[in-house]
Formats: C-alpha cells, sequence, structure tokens
C-alpha cells in the first residue's frame, strides 16, 4: 500500500520530479565520463603524455561531487516542501507519522535509482564520443578502451546510493519532527526578513565593502598571488550572499513603492507577489549567483586553457621551426609550409666560437620579444641595436675591458634561435666580417628559421620535422629535444583534457543552479493558486496575468544572472596566473550560460502557470 501511495505521489508531481531527474541524470553521467577518463587504463597507458589528464578528470570528479551533494539534498527539501500538504493530509486521515516517512524515503529512492539507472546508461554513451573525440585531437588511439567500464559503474553507485540514502533518511527525519499543522499550512506565510530597519542599509554597505575587497583581491591577483585566492573566495561568497539579504529586498521594496512603475497595469500585484516571496529567495539567489560564477567560470576557465596553448609555445619559442643544416627530405617539408617569416644564416664553428656574419644578421635582423616593465607581452620586434664587428657574447666570464661586448638584444635574439639540445652550439659567440668569416678553417653550417601564421595549422609538419631531427641527431633523446612543437603538444595534452572537464562541469553547475531557483519558486506555487483565482473572478484577463508571472520571474531570474555574470568577468584574472589571456573568447561561455538560463526561465514560468492558472478553452 505505500508503495501504492509512493508511486501515485510521484504520477501526481511528475513534471517536478522531472526536473529533479535532469539535473541528477547530468550530473551522474557527466560524473561516470570522468571516472571513466580519469582510470581507464588502456586510455591512460596508450600515450604516455596522456596520463596527465587522469589528474584533471578526478579533480573534476570532486569538485561535482561536492556540488551535487547539495544539489540533492536542496532540491529533495523543496520537492518535500510540495508534497508536505499531501502529507499532512494522511496523517490527518489516520496515518501513523513514521509511515508517511516512510512514504518519503521510498520516493527519494525511486527517484534515486531512476537517476541512476539513466544516468550511467547516458555517461556511458557520453564517454564513448568524447573519449574518441579526445584521442582524435590528441592523434592517438587506444584499442582497449572501454565506454562500459565496470571500476567507474562502481564508484558512481556507490557515491551516488549512497548519497540518495542519506538524503532519504534526512528527508524522513525532518518529516517525521514536523507537525501536522506545519505539513498542512507551511506554505501560506511569507518569510520573514532576519535583517530589519537600518541594518538593512547597513548591510548593503558592508556587502557592497566585501564584494569591493573580493573584485580587488582578483584584479591584483598578480601581486596578492596565493593569498589573493582566499581573500577573493571568502569576501566575494559573503558579499553576494550579504548582497541578496540585503540590497535585493530593499530593491524590490523600492520597486514597489514607485508609484510610477506600481499603478501601471496589474504591476501593483506583481511587486507584492515579488515582495510577499522575497525574503524566502534571497538564500537562493545568492546561491545561484555563486552557481552561475563556478559553471560560466568552469566552461571560460576551460577554454582559456585552450586557448593558451599556441600563446605559451610563442611565449618559450618566437620561430615555428629552427633547423640546422637542413636535410633535403626536410627542406622539402620547409618548402611546403607558408611562411610569413622565414631565414638562413651561415655560421662555422671551432673549438672556442660559433662565427655569424655581421652582414647577414643586419640584413636579415631576427625577432625578439618586446616587454613590458620586464613582463611578456606577446608582441614581436626586429632587433634594433648596432652590432658591433668583433663583438662576443659575455657568458658570465670576466672580460678585457677593451672587448666588444654584443649587446643584450642580439644575444637574446641569436640564443633563440640556437637549439639547447644541440651541444655543438654552446659555445660563446662571435660576430666577424666576409673577410674573416672566409678565412676561418672552422665547420660551416646552415641555420634555417621560420615563423607562420597559424601555428597549429601544421602540426603534422612540425611532428616530421621533430623525426627527422631525431634520425639526423642519433645521441639525442626524444625527451631532450624541446622544440616549440614539444612544447605546444604537451600544453595542448593537458588543455584538452581541462577544456572537456571544464565545460561538461560548467554545463552540470548551470543545470544544477537552474534546478535549484526552479525548485523555488515552484514550490511555493500552490499557495498562489488562491491569489491568482481571486484576480481572475474580478475580471482580470489572462493575458494581463500571465505578463505579470513572465515580468516577476524575469526579476528573480535577471540579478542572480548579473551578479553571477560579474563574477565570472572579474574572477578570470584569477587564471591571469597560468594563463596568457584568459578573456579570449569570452563571450562563448557566457553565451551557453544565457541559453542554459533561458530556457529553465522558460520552463519554470511555464510550470508555474499550469500550476497557479487555469488552461484557457
Amino acid at each position: 500500500m505505500l508503495f501504492k501511495l509512493s508511486i501515485t505521489g510521484l504520477k501526481g508531481k511528475l513534471k517536478d520530479y522531472i526536473v529533479l531527474l535532469v539535473g541528477l541524470v547530468l550530473s551522474i553521467s557527466i560524473f561516470y565520463m570522468f571516472q571513466t577518463l580519469a582510470s581507464n587504463k588502456e586510455f591512460l597507458e596508450a600515450n604516455a603524455t596522456i596520463k596527465s589528464i587522469g589528474y584533471v578528470f578526478q579533480v573534476g570528479s570532486f569538485l561535482l561531487a561536492i556540488i551535487t551533494f547539495f544539489y540533492v539534498f536542496y532540491a529533495n527539501s523543496f520537492l518535500m516542501s510540495l508534497r508536505q500538504k499531501e502529507f499532512g493530509m494522511y496523517m490527518l486521515l489516520g496515518a501513523k507519522k513514521y509511515k508517511v516517512a516512510f512514504i518519503m524515503f521510498i520516493e527519494t529512492i525511486l527517484i534515486g535509482v531512476t537517476s541512476l539507472a539513466i544516468g550511467i546508461a547516458s555517461g556511458i554513451g557520453l564517454s564513448q564520443g568524447i573519449g574518441h573525440l579526445l584521442m582524435k585531437q590528441l592523434n592517438f588511439t587506444a584499442s582497449g578502451y572501454r565506454a562500459l567500464y565496470v571500476p567507474s559503474i562502481t564508484v558512481t553507485c556507490i557515491f551516488f546510493v549512497g548519497l540518495f540514502i542519506l538524503s532519504a533518511l534526512l528527508n524522513s527525519m525532518k518529516l517525521a519532527r514536523m507537525t501536522v499543522l506545519e505539513l498542512v499550512y507551511g506554505n501560506t506565510y511569507a518569510d520573514s526578513s532576519v535583517i530589519k530597519g537600518k541594518m538593512t542599509g547597513i548591510t548593503a554597505f558592508i556587502s557592497i565593502i566585501l564584494l569591493g575587497i573580493g573584485y580587488a583581491s582578483m584584479i591584483f591577483m598578480d601581486v596578492l598571488k596565493e593569498a589573493g585566492i582566499t581573500i577573493a573566495m571568502l569576501s566575494t561568497t559573503a558579499g553576494t550572499y550579504l548582497f541578496f539579504e540585503s540590497v535585493f529586498p530593499l530593491f524590490v521594496k523600492k520597486l514597489k513603492e514607485n508609484k510610477t512603475h506600481n499603478e501601471k497595469g496589474i504591476n501593483a500585484f506583481t511587486f507584492a507577489q515579488l515582495k510577499f516571496r522575497i525574503n524566502g529567495l534571497t538564500k537562493v539567489l545568492a546561491t545561484v549567483a555563486m552557481l552561475i560564477a563556478l559553471g560560466a567560470g568552469a566552461i571560460s576557465g576551460g577554454m582559456a586553457f585552450k586557448n593558451n596553448v599556441i600563446k605559451s609555445a610563442d611565449k618559450f619559442e618566437i620561430y615555428d621551426t629552427v633547423i640546422y643544416n637542413p636535410t633535403a627530405e626536410e627542406m622539402k617539408i620547409l618548402n611546403d609550409i607558408p611562411f610569413k617569416d622565414k631565414n638562413e644564416y651561415r655560421y662555422k664553428t671551432d673549438d672556442q666560437y660559433i662565427y655569424y656574419l655581421k652582414a647577414e644578421l643586419e640584413k636579415n635582423r631576427p625577432f625578439i620579444y618586446v616587454e613590458n616593465g620586464g613582463k611578456y607581452t606577446g608582441k614581436l620586434k626586429r632587433v634594433s641595436e648596432d652590432l658591433p664587428l668583433g663583438a662576443v657574447s659575455n657568458d658570465g666570464q670576466e672580460m678585457d675591458k677593451n672587448t666588444k661586448v654584443i649587446p643584450d638584444e642580439w644575444v637574446t635574439a641569436l640564443r633563440g634561435i640556437q637549439p639547447s639540445y644541440l651541444d655543438y652550439l654552446d659555445k660563446t659567440i662571435k660576430i666577424v666580417d666576409i673577410k674573416r668569416y672566409n678565412e676561418l678553417q672552422g665547420k660551416e653550417g646552415l641555420v634555417f628559421i621560420g615563423k607562420t601564421d597559424n601555428f597549429a595549422a601544421h602540426t603534422q609538419e612540425w611532428k616530421k620535422l621533430d623525426e627527422l631531427q631525431l634520425e639526423k641527431y642519433k645521441h639525442i633523446d626524444a625527451d631532450d629535444m624541446l622544440s616549440k612543437y614539444k612544447i605546444y603538444d604537451e600544453f595542448y595534452t593537458v588543455s584538452s583534457g581541462t577544456v572537456f572537464m571544464g565545460f561538461f562541469l560548467g554545463i552540470a553547475f548551470l543545470a544544477m543552479m537552474a534546478s535549484c531557483l526552479m525548485f523555488k519558486i515552484l514550490s511555493g506555487a500552490t499557495a498562489d493558486i488562491t491569489r491568482y483565482d481571486m484576480l481572475r473572478k474580478i475580471g482580470v484577463r489572462h493575458e494581463l496575468l500571465t505578463k505579470s508571472i513572465y515580468k516577476e520571474f524575469f526579476l528573480v531570474f535577471l540579478c542572480p544572472a548579473i551578479v553571477g555574470i560579474a563574477h565570472v568577468l572579474i574572477g578570470m584574472n584569477i587564471f591571469g596566473l597560468i594563463v596568457i589571456d584568459p578573456y579570449f573568447r569570452i563571450w562563448l561561455p557566457i553565451c551557453i550560460f544565457l541559453v542554459i538560463y533561458t530556457i529553465y526561465y522558460t520552463i519554470t514560468v511555464q510550470l508555474y502557470k499550469g500550476i497557479v492558472l487555469p488552461k484557457v478553452r
């Protein structure tokens, strides 16, 4: 009988439970995918550099588990509030409290088991697609990779089953402590404000100060370093919650007191509705704002790492390729690459020096980085200093005062075209003219340097050139050959995992965020039926009531969106410690957030309308 009542209750609130299921299924499927990519041995052992991705996905699983933990409890508490009047009626009809609590327990477990089954099935499909997409991006295959991975299923089931059981027990205990009157009339009272009177203004001022401190910490992260992250996290979180506890209710109050807006149409009712529910929404709105920051921030951070790959490679190496004494096979590859800048320099070596021709260097001056206060800017310029004839590089040894020294810019440029893995080039540089050069008996060579407009478009060519270099220099180990392609490839491997982790983590955060706000709004919908029914009976048109609902929820959804996006735009400065341009294409994750947020806003309005307004015939 209790099981039948649970099934009947689930059917009665099916729309609300579907919203919960969507968030849970997303969370479970992404959690399973992270576990599969992080622990699948065949996947990790197929490529030496891929092992670093495992750690990335384990971190993603941990963050997702934390957010999911709070989401499940949050969502279930709202769903229980939807059913509490029904449970109160069961008790009025003579049902024992422990039996009603057991009904709630059964419902929670049924939802959990259903979402777990669907989530794992979705996760297997997601793991299959994302795993192969990741392998394709990294140019390797793992024949033993399995999307259906038993250890991942085990970990996912243990975590989520434990979470659902704990949630069900806590919900049942909460239900058991409530009186019949609390269950029947619990949703008919407005939430009281904790902050009243003059304290509202004081609290609002403190919240602005805390947010200012948090934003300043993120803006000056390069100065504060690790301390800035801690200060920003604590002050921004506290400031956000205080802001919604004080500023938002004050905004709604002022909005209602404005006669111009309040007396237009049925705005008086709209603002009264908003004022009635605002105190109960403040904590939810603050939580939603923080989840928006986490969700959009996770997507933005992942994309920032991916976009940072080529910039990081450029920071280490100016030229896309530097080839000493290119062979015919190497020259064939080089000739097929559309370089925007390429040069060749002759040189000779002996036991003491490596000699470069003054005329060739000055005719085709190499690039160096433009610095701003010692900081990397990503901009290039050609060496502009004079190059004295007979000058030598100062390699740290004491030099005669009459010895000409190569200017610092030239030393930097020349060292930049000498690969560190070629030991025979690790000598003092000397500048000579053509006459002196021809007299030298040392071994002659040629260095080719080139830079393209798009390094990433020619990765296969750079890879082949590295392989030919290893064949030419047998004594060099692949790990010691620090070419630009190798630097790019290592950054690209880690960032590929990061961008996938950030994207799916962000989608999960945003979905759960919007669900929480939806649950809170819908939990009070039943109590609003009477008010909308009264307006309808006195002649207010259906269209006006619908417009009122859209306007009310637009304001509710708008405020946390503005605060959350502000957190993201300022907070991306944190990534400035580890990436070169954290704001590159920042518009894309914000657009993804707006699409998800708009979908949830529309669904919330439609579900709420279905509860409070009768269908127009």
